[in-house]
């Protein structure tokens, strides 16, 4: 087994090891700024902290979960980052620009979008990370060190974390708790849980224990289709928790939570692009006063679904908003680089041999 991250280390935690260590508990504070504010690189790089010590957690601690292997750069200035795990697996994150119609954020802002699994074991028909299936989960350390290294490779600070990337968050809810407490935490990254959104298949038990969580997380539902019929063509996790089951769930989400709900509906041609699709969907987000993000289907490779045309896009959001809905139809980023969640693992892991052709 590696050695534990430090990125996975809580404040409290690092402090219990330095006493065992016979070191001052006034380290914490400065290892905790090399590897949170810094983004320092190296132990060697905590020039304040003893030789010793350096070397005691040298020995103790990984400084990162993963290392960086490769980017892809859009024209768009998308950023795709591939990341390699103690395992020799692979996982994705994007850096997204400001775009003024995700989520209604400030034109500044920079989106990092993080993955919280190796595949998925969800199969939706429209997403490249579940093609060859579920290997693990990530750990909190490995959650963390994507939004870590996303800042040391750019070198800007991110603005905002959606969990949209491989796999699905709330099927790893307790690791993605923990991350989010580092990534919340007053001596740790210091990012807003408001900024921070959770976006998931519909997993109706964990969306309703996440409803009770103190902080006021964003949720963001892939929903794609507005009736079961339709969104169990794309959606198998419909068959568990079908389109009822899920929206009385978010009510109940409505009941304790102030952060207005977000639906996700790719639009895909000739499948749930339709008027009467556009009609229902409109009565599910007035009923929870949710915004919706429509997004043109993205094409995967060893996927058959097409694109609607840029005139029925426009027509299905025309609907939507003429029924009082505050709908977006979202300018796809990262279109040149493989942006779709789990496109450049497939082809790394083909590559290597660890996984077969999709």
């Amino acid at each position: 087994m590696p050695l534990p991250a430090l990125t996975g280390l809580d404040p409290d935690a690092l402090a219990e090891w330095l006493k065992a260590e016979n070191e001052p508990s006034f380290r914490a504070a400065q290892i905790l700024e090399w590897v949170w504010k810094k983004k320092a690189a190296s132990f060697d790089a905590m020039s304040n902290l003893p030789a010793a010590l350096r070397g005691k957690l040298a020995e103790s601690f990984r400084l990162s979960a993963l290392e960086h292997t490769y980017t892809q750069g859009s024209a768009d200035t998308t950023r795709k980052f591939l990341f390699r795990l103690h395992d020799g697996r692979y996982v994705e994150s994007v850096l997204i620009p400001a775009n003024p119609a995700l989520y209604g954020e400030k034109s500044d802002r920079r989106t990092l979008c993080v993955s919280s699994q190796v595949g998925c074991a969800y199969g939706c028909k429209f997403c490249a990370s579940g093609l060859d299936g579920f290997t693990r989960n990530l750990d909190a350390s490995e959650i963390v060190s994507q939004v870590i290294a996303a800042e040391q490779i750019s070198g800007e600070r991110v603005d905002n974390l959606v969990f949209m990337g491989m796999g699905e968050p709330l099927a790893n809810l307790n690791h993605l708790l923990a991350a989010i407490a580092l990534i919340t935490g007053e001596k740790t990254l210091q990012l807003g849980a408001r900024h921070l959104t959770i976006s998931t298949s519909g997993l109706v038990p964990q969306i309703r224990e996440l409803a009770t969580h103190p902080q006021q997380i964003r949720l963001a539902i892939s929903l794609h289709g507005a009736t079961d019929e339709v969104r169990q063509q794309i959606m198998p996790v419909n068959k568990k928790w079908p389109v009822a089951e899920l929206f009385d769930a978010l009510d109940f989400w409505n009941s304790k939570k102030g952060q207005k709900l977000t639906l996700e509906y790719i639009l895909i041609d000739g499948v749930n692009d339709s008027p009467e699709q556009a009609t229902i969907l409109a009565r599910h987000a007035r009923r929870t006063q949710a915004k919706v993000n429509l997004i043109p289907y993205n094409t995967v490779e060893g996927l058959d679904w097409k694109r609607p045309s840029d005139a029925r896009c426009r027509a299905f959001r025309e609907i939507l908003k003429t029924a009082g809905v505050t709908a977006n139809l979202r300018l796809e980023k990262g279109g040149d680089i493989d942006a779709a969640c789990g496109q450049l693992r497939l082809k790394q892991e083909t590559k290597e041999g660890i996984i077969g052709s999709p």
